[in-house]
């Protein structure tokens, strides 16, 4: 199917709706970056492509394309089902957007967004996002990727939710990362004991002359 594709447009074929409809959802991840930068945004008006099983890069590249094809339908109720099956690669700024329309994501689509775009969702953002379906998110509250969110926001903030998510940041907590040492010198292991065993007794000695001068 690859070679078949990839035979197709080198003989100078577009990969219209025609041919996007052909390929469809079971070999729609077999596209490579740049037969996917071919394809015509208003194409996809015309195609049913569903990327969800195929790789993070497809999913950005093909949810850009969507998202040209349905500009001008943006404001319209209609543009978050259209919009849908593209969502995966959708950046942070237009969840964000999302979340003021009242679209009640369900959570199957939501636990499948980009990652780092779902990270950065505040719960706010993330109640505006699922609407009616806000309540299932308690039932994903140990799975990923939902159990690695809530990890990272103030519990205060999960707590204004209303629907018994626990494990969020504490007030007056903070998460610290323990930095990596550089490996020890090559000076022998006797020779780095008596400098921390001697440390103690010249850090005295100093205040005593500091005191006394």
């Amino acid at each position: 199917a690859s070679a078949a594709i990839k035979r197709y447009v080198e003989l100078g074929n577009a990969l219209n709706a025609t041919a996007l409809n052909a390929i469809g959802t079971s070999y729609v991840c077999l596209l490579s970056a740049p037969e996917l930068e071919a394809i015509d945004p208003p194409s996809l008006k015309l195609a049913s492509l569903n990327p969800s099983a195929c790789s993070q890069e497809t999913k950005n590249l093909l949810y850009g394309k969507a998202r040209r094809a349905f500009s001008d339908q943006h404001h319209l109720p209609a543009y978050y089902e259209l919009i849908l099956p593209y969502l995966g690669g959708a950046p942070a700024v237009d969840l964000k957007a999302l979340s003021k329309d009242n679209v009640n994501m369900n959570m199957s689509t939501f636990v499948n967004l980009r990652r780092e775009a779902l990270m950065s969702l505040t719960p706010p953002e993330v109640q505006g996002l699922l609407g009616l379906n806000l309540p299932d998110l308690a039932r994903w509250q140990y799975r990923t990727p939902v159990r690695e969110w809530i990890q990272v926001q103030k519990q205060s903030e999960l707590d204004q939710l209303h629907i018994g998510l626990t494990g969020g940041t504490q007030e007056g907590y903070i998460n610290i990362v323990t930095p990596k040492f550089p490996a020890p010198s090559s000076a022998p292991l006797g020779t780095v004991a008596m400098a921390f065993h001697l440390l103690p007794a010249l850090l005295l000695s100093f205040l005593m002359m500091s005191i006394l001068s």
